[in-house]
């Protein structure tokens, strides 16, 4: 069995920043990267706004500096994943993917969030090529373009308002005949002149080719079956996200929608010992700074904690 003053589980900003923050206290950290190293920032093409890169930077090679950096000040990384922790004493024993069991004196969950999607290969193909699930990150790209948001709830309503003030036209693609988003929310979208919601609508398909990524997506009628293509450059789909805390087979304190929850302005939840950083506790700004700068918050109160 391994013992460990802080066990991070979850890589990407919030859990290499961890990484850094407990490496500096001498905390000798183990971190666990689980199933995508570097978290969803991997798959993104080019970051844009995250502080200290004014030329933009590839999401891997970001997560790769803040991967050494984090080695640098001793944070011992795994690949492979958490598949099960006991939460009901100290010091916590977790299992990795491989039956090894690791003893922890304190415990970050850095987890993150991931997004729901439709489920077609063209989205697949696609992501990072014009799809994309994050209107805030990516969507000074379409700048005076036509793009496409799927989703009929605040998120979505968000995602569409955000898009009509850069993009020459918004088309909200929307399951039902009404919006689920809030009124306040449905008074912005129908009241945009660059916001056109479509109806009773589903993406049958996301059509783009390997030089120019998404040119297109043909949609169905749900109530007559009619196919309609829209000629767009960026497709964003806001359904929702899911935070991945279901290895914690309800353990710790979570919100409706199963994000952890915090007692803000610390990263400490409802177990002593447990902190929390990143998309998994946070279901409002999903941002890599933020995800960063709650890593370095977990951080400095596991050394807080273990010192008191």
């Amino acid at each position: 069995m391994t013992h460990t003053r802080c066990l991070i589980i979850g890589s990407g900003p919030a859990g290499y920043t961890a990484g850094i923050y407990t490496g500096r206290a001498d905390l000798n950290p183990l971190l666990y990267e689980g199933i995508q190293p570097g978290g969803q920032l991997t798959i993104t093409t080019e970051i844009e706004n995250f502080p200290g890169y004014p030329e933009g930077i590839s999401g891997t090679a970001m997560m790769a500096d803040l991967r050494k950096q984090a080695e640098r000040f001793g944070t011992e990384i795994r690949k492979g994943t958490i598949e099960d922790i006991d939460l009901s004493k100290r010091p916590f024993i977790a299992k990795d993917n491989k039956g090894e069991e690791i003893e922890a004196e304190t415990v970050i969950i850095a987890t993150g969030a991931s997004a729901r999607w439709l489920g077609l290969d063209s989205e697949k193909k696609y992501y990072g090529q014009g799809v994309s699930a994050c209107a805030t990150c990516d969507g000074f790209f379409y700048k005076n373009m036509d793009v496409a948001v799927v989703g009929g709830g605040d998120t979505a309503c968000e995602e569409a308002t955000y898009l009509a003030t850069l993009c020459r036209k918004v088309y909200q693609i929307v399951r039902r005949d009404e919006l689920r988003a809030s009124k306040a929310m449905q008074h912005k979208v129908l009241s945009n002149p660059k916001i056109e919601v479509l109806w009773n609508s589903v993406t049958q398909d996301i059509v783009g080719n390997d030089m120019d990524g998404v040119v297109g997506a043909d949609l169905k009628n749900v109530k007559t079956g009619e196919i309609k293509h829209i000629d767009i450059a960026g497709f964003f789909v806001a359904i929702g996200h899911q935070p991945n805390t279901a290895f914690l087979k309800g353990q710790l304190e979570l919100d409706e929608a199963g994000y952890i929850k915090v007692q803000n302005p610390s990263s400490a939840t409802s177990i002593p010992g447990v902190f929390a950083a990143g998309d998994v506790c946070d279901p409002n700004y999903r941002q890599a700074c933020v995800a960063a700068a709650k890593g370095c918050v977990a951080g400095i109160d596991v050394e807080r904690f273990l010192h008191s």
